[in-house]
């Protein structure tokens, strides 16, 4: 039977692990063990060389340099609080698709994470870089080098994005012969190797999501072409929910085969459906912005707006302080 749809508080995630490899030996670390780094010792000098603080939430930014294995486990666990997230594509405009999220979640230190790695795509993601082990002033700490496992959302250079949400009422059962991976994890090898929405959905049919750790995770694809889709386990099973419509959203209820009237009241939902059939899916970065402060919480970390064509990314934290970047798209 379908779950019915839930509306109340939600506990956090997970550090869970993936399928593990054997790792070359690296540099000698100097503060933390990082896991999932095969870089050189001039990669990873200038990698946390590049570490720098942005806002006062703290917010830095840093470039991977080099190579990182994505399946590689990270040690250690999180204990679950309450926490949501709001996300929507606005598709309609075919020459800007966007994708836009609050995180809503303890001021933890965080990371704006640029990542190129030689056998996938370059991508822009943010990190709450807390479930590292790292303090808020993280400099020179080797456990930066696992950020790329980590991504809360991103978008790479194909214009594929992806968030993620929690939905306390699913849970996944495992399909035999499939490997386990981490329920954020799996964010990073969507980033790495999917280029659509198709892509990416192909992705998450490959693993058993482990949701070990905290509550079960839903998530929300978007890309270039202005395809979109919310990624939901149904009654322990996988269930893809393509858009239909000029706009898709996703908080914390359940939203695969949830009747609209029933998801719009859920607040949050209500309010980005009510304004998105507003413009009738049209939307840009400023518009964005403003209807996730419409929905913002009292715990929301950050807003970031993705262009899935033009590439711009404008992150806004806690404090106000806004950051622009742009990623280099590709064909």
């Amino acid at each position: 039977m379908r779950r019915t749809l839930i509306a109340g508080g939600l506990a956090l995630l997970l550090l869970a692990t993936a399928c593990g490899e054997s790792r070359r030996p690296g540099p000698p670390a100097a503060a933390g063990s990082p896991t999932a780094s095969r870089q050189d010792p001039a990669q990873v000098e200038r990698t946390l060389a590049s570490l720098r603080k942005i806002d006062d939430l703290p917010m830095y930014e840093m470039t991977y340099d080099g190579d990182y294995d994505p399946t590689a486990g990270l040690a250690g666990s999180t204990p679950p609080s309450p926490f949501g997230c709001s996300l929507f594509a606005a598709l309609a405009d075919r020459d800007r698709p966007l994708f836009a999220r609050n995180f809503d979640w303890e001021p933890n230190p965080a990371l704006v994470l640029r990542t190129d790695p030689p056998d996938g795509y370059a991508s822009i993601s943010l990190v709450d870089i807390s479930y590292l082990g790292v303090s808020a002033d993280p400099t020179g700490d080797r456990r930066l080098l696992d950020a790329p496992l980590l991504p809360f959302d991103g978008m790479n250079e194909r214009g594929l994005a992806v968030g993620l949400a929690a939905d306390d009422g699913a849970r996944a059962e495992p399909v035999p012969g499939l490997p386990k991976v981490g329920s954020v994890r799996i964010l990073r090898l969507v980033l790495d190797s999917a280029a659509t929405v198709d892509d990416a959905v192909a992705v998450f049919r490959r693993y058993n999501l482990d949701f070990d750790g905290g509550p079960p995770l839903h998530y929300l694809l978007a890309d270039a072409t202005g395809a979109s889709a919310v990624v939901e386990f149904v009654d322990g099973k996988l269930t893809v929910d393509r858009r239909q419509g000029p706009w898709q959203a996703l908080t914390n209820v359940p939203a695969v085969g949830v009747p609209d009237r029933e998801l719009r009241q859920d607040h949050r939902y209500g309010v980005l459906a009510k304004e998105l059939d507003r413009t009738g899916g049209v939307v840009d970065a400023a518009g964005a912005l403003r209807l996730l402060n419409a929905v913002r919480q009292s715990h929301t970390r950050w807003s970031v707006t993705y262009g899935l064509r033009s590439g711009e990314v404008r992150v806004v934290t806690a404090g106000g302080g806004t950051r622009d970047y742009r990623l280099p798209m590709s064909d």
